[in-house]
């Protein structure tokens, strides 16, 4: 088994929507903004070659937004998925599953494009299986008012017109169809959006959680730390409390989905409770 960042693009948020009720002077330390109070937010995907197997970890904004929907989060740079597929060899095609761990449109927008004629859509990855789970389906395409901007039609209901959306069981642990001898587990976590599912991964001899948005930068690991786009941030609170002493315990490398600068991190125990350690590449852990 091999593992691979996919960086898929970079874009900017709202910095006080992204720390929710702790102070700028305090978040900025950290995630520093500009003059539009817009932070540098990345979209890292992971991707899992595992003998004929290669499993994608979410998949970015994709590309069929209009240009006023792409004008509200600044992308910038020139990083995209299939650019990056490209640096270790791989194209959309070669992708056997995709693993969504929700279905917020920055996660899950690369999964479906336009078709040849524009007038409708397709799977990007054609010869792939989609997996989500059956709670946040129905959360998703049943979306509550706080959400519906989150989650698009056109990103989501055109995996189930394909044929190709499969969903994982709950709750689960080691085999979940697509990967029979994957070594990962599943934590799922539902302060954010419902059963947003968190993969653990062994490898190399460490673990490695993709920590999605329930820890989304290097920033944002202190407790109070939580978006304002949780849905129940105090269950947020519970769970990521309940999560980084896991992490503390078991010595887990995070996975940064949305840090813009940093892939990994380590957490310590302090006499304050647990606190970023230190923030790490992958050619620094892994070698490449």
């Amino acid at each position: 088994m091999k593992l691979y960042p996919i960086q898929c693009g970079n874009f900017k948020l709202d910095g006080g929507a992204m720390f929710g009720v702790v102070p700028k002077s305090l978040w900025q330390k950290t995630n520093p903004a500009d003059e539009k109070n817009l932070i540098e937010m990345g979209m890292r995907s992971l991707l899992i070659e595992d003998g004929k197997k290669l499993i994608l970890i979410d998949c970015g904004l994709g590309q069929k937004q209009d240009e006023k929907f792409f004008g509200h989060y600044s992308l910038y740079g020139d990083d995209s998925l299939e650019k990056n597929l490209s640096r270790y060899g791989f194209v959309k095609d070669d992708i056997t599953d995709v693993f969504l761990t929700h279905l917020h449109f920055d996660h899950c927008g690369g999964a479906i494009e336009w078709n040849d004629d524009r007038t409708g859509y397709r799977p990007a990855f054609r010869n792939a299986q989609f997996w989500t789970n059956e709670n946040h389906w129905q959360w998703a395409t049943e979306p509550n008012p706080r959400e519906k901007a989150s989650f698009l039609k056109e990103n989501i209901f055109p995996m189930q017109e394909s044929g190709q959306l499969n969903f994982v069981p709950l709750p689960t642990t080691g085999n979940y169809g697509f990967a029979p001898d994957l070594k990962m587990d599943i934590i799922f976590v539902d302060g954010h959006t419902e059963k947003q599912m968190l993969p653990v991964i062994q490898y190399q001899e460490k673990t490695i959680v993709f920590a999605a948005d329930l820890i989304p930068t290097a920033g944002h690991v202190p407790l109070v730390y939580v978006m304002g786009y949780d849905t129940r941030p105090l269950l947020t609170m519970e769970e990521k409390e309940k999560f980084l002493k896991q992490c503390v315990d078991n010595e887990y490398l995070l996975f940064l989905e949305h840090d813009a600068h940093h892939e990994l991190a380590s957490v310590k125990m302090t006499e304050k409770g647990v606190k970023l350690d230190d923030t790490f590449s992958f050619n620094e852990v892994f070698g490449y």
